[in-house]
């Protein structure tokens, strides 16, 4: 068995609070919670669902993954 390393998928985790619940626009950009940029979509969503259980009190707090692997080379996403 060889040992090929994994493609590097890079996701982003961030999130804010957000205006109306039911919308995608941030209270305050200065204020987004910059979590990290993880290997691939599993540790990503480790983080998001970490992040997202840690701020259930506040119902306007949301948190997002961004695959920027699809934007660096949107061709073969």
């Amino acid at each position: 068995m060889t040992d090929t390393p994994a493609k590097q998928l890079p996701h982003l985790v961030f999130g804010g609070e957000l205006v109306h619940l039911d919308g995608t626009e941030f209270k305050d950009l200065s204020k987004l919670d910059i979590v990290g940029i993880y290997p691939n979509y599993a540790k990503a969503r480790d983080a998001w669902k970490a992040k997202a259980q840690a701020s259930v009190d506040n119902a306007h707090m949301r948190y997002f993954i961004v695959h920027l692997h699809r934007l660096l080379d949107p061709e073969h996403s």
